[in-house]
């Protein structure tokens, strides 16, 4: 029978789903399973796959051979799998691109409202009359925003003389975020009571989400994430004791293949890869 030996503790097979549950390590194991069956039937070219590996040891520091049998004993690994994780980012990156790629133009027209940012000003406070009089003062062009902010506002932003951002929209309150979806830049909204603070709102700046290539890779990570968490959401975890007959409920069993989606609607080892 198989077992591992750490230092002077024999690690039997009976024993390591316990010390991977126990040790909060199983979700883990079952991300990488879901991403290893997932990512099997996509291959690299000979010049991929000589480009990522050799990237690898350079991020790594894995650039001689002594460096490279070294990280090979720490980690109990063969040449090949060291070579496997050296590739699997790439595989990864093909896995989203052939799942979703062609997705990624609708998806953005549906999310953008949601990716859009702004700059906005706020004042709060748990007074009323302050509110409204601060209010007055910056619409009359008395005092500045910034100047009641920093002696007014009750929160963070009296640090930075109210200014937030940029933001993502769905990043303030949803009441905030409706003033400044429909504002233009220095409309200035009367107070408003939010829970038990009265807020004043100014949007400085809009800054429309665009679809550039940093937008491209955030979108392809979030659709991944999803399905990805969909997929360990549907995997079996149970620990079979095959002596006693008895059933737990942690081992990582992937009881059927993940399956690729059409479409999503609204996110191992101790070396440099996912």
């Amino acid at each position: 029978m198989a077992h591992l030996l750490i230092g002077n503790q024999i690690i039997t097979e009976a024993k390591i789903p316990h010390l991977l549950a126990g040790f909060q390590m199983l979700p883990q194991l079952c991300r990488l399973l879901v991403i290893e069956t997932a990512i099997a039937p996509f291959e690299l070219t000979p010049s991929e796959k000589e480009c990522v590996i050799e990237q690898f040891y350079q991020n790594n520091q894995l650039t001689t051979p002594q460096a490279r049998a070294k990280a090979l004993e720490h980690y109990s690994m063969s040449l090949e799998q060291l070579e496997a994780v050296a590739m699997r980012e790439l595989k990864i990156e093909k896995l989203k691109q052939a799942t979703w790629g062609t997705k990624l133009e609708s998806y953005f027209l549906q999310c953008k409202s949601q990716l859009d940012k702004v700059i906005y000003s706020l004042i709060r406070t748990k007074d009323a009359e302050i509110a409204q009089e601060l209010y007055f003062r910056i619409k009359a062009g008395e005092q500045t925003f910034a100047e009641c902010a920093s002696v007014y506002s009750q929160g963070a932003e009296a640090q930075t003389q109210g200014m937030l951002g940029p933001v993502p929209m769905t990043q303030p309150h949803s009441a905030i975020a409706q003033k400044l979806a429909i504002s233009q830049p220095g409309q200035l909204w009367p107070p408003m009571k939010l829970d038990e603070w009265f807020v004043i709102v100014r949007l400085e700046k809009l800054i429309p989400a665009q679809l550039d290539d940093a937008m491209r890779s955030t979108l392809l990570n979030h659709l991944f994430e999803t399905w990805l968490a969909e997929e360990i959401s549907k995997a079996q975890l149970t620990i079979h004791e095959e002596e006693s007959g008895r059933e737990g409920v942690r081992e990582c069993e992937i009881s059927h293949p993940p399956t690729l989606p059409h479409s999503h609607t609204p996110s191992s080892l101790a070396l440099v890869t996912r």
